[in-house]
């Protein structure tokens, strides 16, 4: 029986399956995606990334959740593509750019190995109409919400996708997926939501729990590990360098004076896997 190979790589333990478009003969459909990642009928990741495409005349990723929506960024997902296109030959040089639906991201390889890569993921917006948050057109900064009965304070943004924080004075994983889900599809957020409860440690370092739009509780977050420092760096609670622990491990993050926002973090690959070419007939 004829396969499809596809290959499966870790950012911070946030696992995605790749489905090369070159080599691979099939289109990528949500229920299908939905089905590869799940655990018990398919191959098991937080997403699948398809490509290399043509987005906008340039070569690019498509992103989709493991819910078979498709998202138009992903931190972890750009560094894990950016290491499969060095590992495959199609990029040589140790910076590139890599088209999303969200824009153009620009990517430097760090170490010979492909590791290590830092990304620039641009500039964040507090402004209400561009996350989006219904209401009048504001900056959603520690403003009061009401999920699941309960007021909690939160500072809204986006970074090509949308993000929710919290700050508390700890965070746990059975907190955020108590949460999660009521501020993923809260009335206030049209597109839904992805939730950070973040707890600052000092002015260097954030500890934070993620519920992802779309994939549920996640390990680690290349955006939200963004969202969290530049909605503490607003509060004025952290240096414009802020380590952000998760399950998954560190990634560090760098604002510039003018807002932008680089991303270090590590990417590991997994295994090439063989798929029966039923999961997408």
């Amino acid at each position: 029986m004829e396969s499809i190979v596809m290959t499966k790589y870790q950012g911070l333990g946030n696992d995605y399956l790749i489905l090369d478009s070159r080599k691979n003969r099939v289109q990528l459909q949500g229920k299908k995606g939905a089905l590869l990642c799940q655990r018990g009928f398919g191959l098991g990741a937080d997403g699948v990334l398809y490509g290399p495409v043509d987005i906008d005349g340039k070569m690019g990723v498509r992103i989709f959740n493991s819910d078979g929506s498709e998202s138009a960024i992903s931190g972890n997902g750009v560094r894990i593509f950016a290491k499969y296109l060095m590992d495959q030959g199609y990029v040589k040089e140790s910076r590139f750019e890599i088209e999303t639906l969200a824009g153009t991201i620009q990517v430097e390889c760090l170490n010979s190995r492909a590791t290590e890569f830092r990304v620039k993921m641009g500039k964040a917006s507090f402004v209400s109409r561009e996350i989006p948050v219904t209401g009048e057109i504001r900056e959603v900064i520690n403003e009061e919400f009401v999920f699941h009965d309960e007021t909690y304070k939160a500072t809204c943004l986006t970074i090509g996708n949308p993000h929710c924080i919290i700050f508390t004075d700890h965070v746990s994983a059975e907190e955020v997926k108590a949460l999660g889900p009521y501020v993923e599809d809260a009335p206030e957020f049209p597109e839904r939501m992805n939730l950070q409860l973040c707890h600052r440690i000092d002015s260097g370092n954030l500890d934070i729990e993620i519920w992802e739009r779309g994939s549920g509780y996640t390990r680690a977050s290349g955006t939200g590990s963004c969202a969290a420092a530049m909605a503490a760096y607003r509060l004025g609670l952290v240096e414009s360098r802020v380590n952000v622990n998760q399950p998954g491990g560190m990634i560090q993050i760098d604002i510039e004076e003018d807002g932008t926002i680089y991303m270090t973090g590590t990417v590991g690959y997994i295994a090439d896997m063989h798929v029966a070419e039923s999961f997408f007939s």
